[in-house]
């Protein structure tokens, strides 16, 4: 009785082609996923031009250091707490003209946070999980000076 014994199959210039194009093809495809997801989740752009946003950036900048304030933000379980202090540690209650509070990587998860005045500081309730947030300011002082900042916060 003999055994029927297979012959293994050759490799040849087929199979080496098959394995190299399939292994580029999922390289070049995934290079394709991740790149249109980072273009499509992009928040967008900040100034419609940067150059027209230059010329009266020094002015701004100089009138929001002079008011002296100290802006400290926390976000503890979802409660967010804007603090701001003036150069004599009075704590200030300013106009609320803008506010955002989202990922900085995305606007899916953006929110306009409700500030109330506690005496101290503002504070509102955001739907916030664990990770990096940005909080984008822009506020109005008594004396009409516009306030802005990005503030980077962390829930745990």
């Amino acid at each position: 009785m003999t055994a029927n014994v297979q012959k293994p199959r050759e490799f040849t210039g087929k199979h080496m082609l098959t394995v190299m194009l399939g292994g580029f093809g999922i390289i070049i495809g995934v290079n394709f996923g991740m790149a249109y997801m980072a273009v499509s989740t992009f928040p967008g752009v900040e100034a419609r031009s940067t150059y027209v946003a230059s010329q009266t950036f020094e002015v701004n900048r100089t009138a929001q250091d002079a008011l002296g304030w100290d802006v400290v933000a926390t976000l503890d379980d979802g409660l967010l707490t804007l603090a701001i202090q003036d150069a004599d540690g009075i704590p200030v209650q300013p106009k609320v003209l803008k506010a955002i509070f989202g990922r900085a990587t995305h606007t899916g998860e953006d929110h306009t946070p409700d500030f109330v005045w506690n005496g101290t500081a503002l504070a509102a309730m955001v739907p916030s999980r664990d990770g990096y947030w940005n909080l984008r300011l822009e506020l109005e002082s008594a004396d009409g000076t516009i306030f802005r900042r990005r503030i980077q916060l962390r829930d745990r």
